[in-house]
C-alpha cells in the first residue's frame, strides 16, 4: 500500500501519544498520515520492536518509525528496527540513509534524510550525524544532496529545524530544487496551526509533487501528551483547500 498520500500530494505526519490516540488520529486524518513513535522513548531496540508492531497493526503500517527532536544519537536505533518493522515510513539522519535502506531489505518503505538549513538558500548542512554535528560543517547545494540520497536510497529530504517560517527563503529554494528532481519533501520544526498553510503554500507553490508535512510538539495536549484530533482534522481540511 505505502503512504497514502491526500490527492496523491500531501500526508501528514504527527505523533502518537499512546496506541489509542494514534488509532484516532488515522481516523481522523482519512489515513492520509504516518504516526510518529519515537525509537528514543524506549530502553532498547526490542522493546521498541515489540511495542511498534501494536501500531503497526492499528495504522495498516502507516507508522513513523522516529529518531526522537531528530536527535543524531538514534540513528542505529532507527536503522536496526528496520531489521524487524517494516513500517511505511523511517526518519533517518543523511549519513545513516544506506544503512537503514540495507536493513529494511525493500525498496517500497519510505526513508528520509535530515538535512539542516545553512544560513544560505541553496545550500542545505548535510553533516547531521552525532559525529559530523560536531565537525566543520558541511553545506552543500540542495540539489546535489538530493543526488546523494537518491544514491543511498532515500525518498525524501527532511529539512529540520526550520524553526517555522525562519528560514522562510531556504525553505523555498529547498522546494524548488524537490521540484526540480520530482523529490519529497518533509518541513519539520516549529509548524504550528497558525503557519502551517503558509508553509505549504510556499511549498505547493514551488510545484513539489509531494509533501510529508511534520506538525508535532504545537498540536500536543501538555496534560496527556497526546496529539489532538481535532488539530488533526483541521490540518486535513487545510490541505483539502490546498490541493
Amino acid at each position: 500500500m505505502g503512504i497514502n498520500y491526500y490527492n496523491d500530494r500531501v500526508c501528514l505526519n504527527v505523533l502518537g501519544g499512546s496506541l489509542k490516540n494514534a488509532e484516532e488520529i488515522y481516523a481522523a486524518a482519512e489515513k492520509h498520515v504516518e504516526v510518529g513513535v519515537l525509537s528514543a522513548d524506549y530502553p532498547d531496540v526490542a522493546s521498541a520492536v515489540e511495542d511498534m508492531k501494536k501500531y503497526m497493526e492499528v495504522l495498516e503500517g502507516n507508522l513513523s518509525v522516529g529518531l526522537g527532536g531528530g536527535n543524531p544519537a538514534q540513528w542505529k536505533a532507527v536503522g536496526d528496527i528496520a531489521k524487524e518493522i517494516k513500517a511505511h515510513h523511517f526518519n533517518q539522519i543523511f549519513s545513516a540513509v544506506g544503512y537503514t535502506r540495507a536493513n529494511v531489505g525493500d525498496d517500497t518503505c519510505h526513508i528520509n534524510a535530515l538535512v539542516s538549513p545553512s544560513g544560505t538558500p541553496g545550500l542545505v548542512k548535510i553533516s547531521t550525524g552525532p559525529l559530523s554535528k560536531e565537525a566543520e560543517p558541511a553545506l552543500i547545494p540542495v540539489d546535489t544532496a538530493i543526488a546523494m540520497i537518491k544514491e543511498m536510497g532515500g525518498n525524501s529530504i527532511k529539512f529540520f529545524p526550520m524553526g517555522g517560517l525562519k528560514c522562510k527563503d531556504e525553505l523555498k529554494a529547498v522546494a524548488e530544487a524537490c521540484a526540480r528532481n520530482e523529490f519529497i519533501l518533509e518541513p519539520t520544526g516549529g509548524i504550528t496551526m497558525e503557519n502551517f498553510r503558509e508553509i505549504m503554500e510556499i511549498i505547493l507553490d514551488a510545484g513539489v509533487q509531494k509533501v510529508i508535512p511534520h506538525v508535532y510538539s504545537s498540536i500536543i495536549d501538555k496534560e496527556s501528551g497526546d496529539t489532538k484530533t481535532e488539530c488533526v482534522k483541521e490540518l486535513l481540511a487545510i490541505v483539502k483547500e490546498l490541493v
